[in-house]
């Protein structure tokens, strides 16, 4: 062996040494720390002076150590595992009702579609009174007592008694529990003749399915651009979120990537199934739109495939990845942090701890960026350009091309109020208790009732005498004029769901939305050619 031969095996012997002892003193240093855990839980229960519970002290320990990573790391225990998963997974077991506690009793709202309660001839305004032979009218019921009654396993019955008006006698019900769907979409239709619009609410397993069957019906009704409502979407599955970019993006063009300390770069990429990858797209955004919904709107902005409008997103650009646990517990925890295809990172800060984190909208309202866009400033650093050389930003939410403030030109004292006593569900249901059958004689189909239904006088008079009397909500006069045509189409918005279908609501709420409105106007206007945008 020559000197330098030597000289290299000497270097190798002990570089490899020094990485076995290394790797041994982290192991080492991890053994002691579950080592030192399990002698602090001997000792307690060994010499502490009352009984204690290991379970609930080793589930705080958990909790309080992942308080010390990031916002987005938690555990979860057995029981709400499955309930936190629900809306994920796209359905539950129960029965199959909307439902409101109405004067103290469990009143359908509507059946859901396709549901055991549907098939059963289970009507809107229906009210519950008994449940397996127990009565829960007039006893304080609450939400969750409804629900753990109701829900249970697929294939179970559950018995019912229902009052329904005209009925002089209760109906019974026996209903056999089966899956019902939760869906993702709240509403889809034409906004125009050729402007189809879609509000999903979470990106779930079920999302796409969904998605692809409203986009494929509003284009046969002649849709050639597209409205995407994200606003308040707080994400869900990162893959259905890479599947919805990939409905607008030419193959090979990059919507995401991911990567962590201990996890390498993972790039999607748009394939060629994309079904809209040429027409006008606009996608509203707020300060509730998160993860998920960031990764679609950043990839639409960052390719300049279509405009954002609305307001800062909220700024989680991390990746959580499920890790069950012995006892059917799990921790969800933050494996990787994800990248717009410019690079941008779009998780915003979290070194002061949770509750500054979760603090934020307070922060964004009392600092005025929820009224004006030029109150956030976003340093040199964190600014990226777009292939058209648009300016784009990272570091804390999606920023949209086109600001919207919160309106509160309608707002008043009169109509906080009413939202807060309930009086705006309370009085429909009541209201349609007594006169549906005349409002579906009256407009039997949606585009009747949207076209030729008003709100008069004598209507409103009702309202506020409920309000009153019910709910002890004076009318003020001042406030009813600043506040009329919001106040009158929040109802007019909810007899329509409470009578047809929940894109009802939206198409008449809608009608004073000003992300909307200003959706509608960009896609109908030049601005999509000036930016240079990829709509054609």
């Amino acid at each position: 062996m020559n000197k330098l031969t030597l000289i290299f095996c000497l270097a190798f012997v002990g570089f490899s040494s020094f990485s076995i002892a290394q790797e041994k003193n982290q192991m080492s240093a991890k053994t002691d720390g579950v080592v030192k855990f399990d002698n602090l839980l001997t000792i307690i229960n060994y010499a502490y002076v009352d009984s204690v519970d290991n379970k609930k002290m080793v589930e705080d320990a958990i909790v309080g150590l992942l308080k010390e990573l990031d916002p987005h790391s938690v555990y979860i225990p057995e029981e709400d595992l499955k309930a936190m998963n629900e809306p994920l997974e796209g359905n539950f077991e129960g029965i199959g009702i909307q439902f409101n506690i109405l004067h103290d009793t469990i009143t359908v709202v509507s059946p859901i579609s396709g549901g055991p309660s549907e098939s059963l001839g289970i009507l809107s305004g229906d009210r519950i009174v008994t449940i397996g032979g127990e009565n829960v009218a007039g006893i304080g019921i609450s939400n969750k007592g409804v629900a753990d009654r109701l829900r249970g396993k697929k294939g179970t019955v559950v018995n019912v008694q229902i009052k329904r008006n005209g009925e002089s006698q209760l109906l019974d019900f026996a209903i056999t529990r089966d899956k019902i769907p939760i869906y993702s979409i709240d509403a889809s239709y034409l906004a125009t003749p050729d402007i189809a619009y879609i509000k999903v609410n979470r990106f779930a397993r079920t999302t796409m399915r969904e998605f692809s069957q409203a986009l494929d019906t509003l284009k046969q009704k002649g849709a050639e651009s597209l409205i995407l409502d994200l606003r308040g979407n707080g994400g869900g599955y990162l893959q259905t979120a890479f599947l919805m970019a990939d409905e607008f993006l030419e193959q090979g063009k990059m919507i995401v990537y991911t990567e962590g300390d201990k996890q390498s770069k993972e790039e999607y990429k748009a394939t060629s199934r994309g079904s809209f990858e040429n027409g006008k797209v606009v996608v509203l955004i707020d300060e509730g739109s998160a993860s998920a919904s960031e990764i679609v709107s950043g990839a639409i902005q960052d390719w300049d495939r279509g405009l954002v409008i609305g307001r800062r997103s909220f700024g989680k650009g991390l990746v959580q990845k499920p890790f069950p646990l012995p006892d059917g517990s799990m921790i969800r925890l933050t494996t990787a942090r994800y990248y717009t295809p410019t690079g941008r990172s779009i998780q915003r800060p979290y070194d002061n701890g949770k509750k500054d984190y979760y603090n934020e909208l307070n922060r964004r309202y009392t600092s005025g960026e929820l009224l004006e866009a030029d109150s956030i400033e976003f340093p040199d650093s964190l600014k990226y350009f777009t292939p058209n050389k648009r300016v784009v930003y990272g570091g804390g939410g999606i920023m949209p091309d086109i600001f919207i403030p919160i309106d509160t030109s309608f707002n008043s004292e009169l109509n906080k109020s009413l939202i807060r006593r309930g009086v705006y569900n309370e009085f429909t249901l009541t209201h349609l208790d007594k006169n549906r059958k005349q409002y579906l004689k009256d407009y039997p189909t949606f585009p009747e009732f949207k076209k030729s239904f008003e709100i008069d006088d004598d209507f409103m008079g009702d309202f506020f005498e409920f309000a009153d009397k019910e709910k002890n909500v004076e009318k003020s006069e001042e406030d009813y004029e600043k506040s009329k045509k919001l106040i009158q189409t929040q109802i007019k918005a909810l007899l329509a769901r409470n009578l047809y279908h929940t894109s009802a609501y939206f198409e008449i709420i809608n009608e004073l939305n000003d992300f909307y409105i200003e959706a509608i106007n960009m896609i109908q206007s030049d601005s999509f050619m000036k930016a240079k945008l990829e709509s054609e």
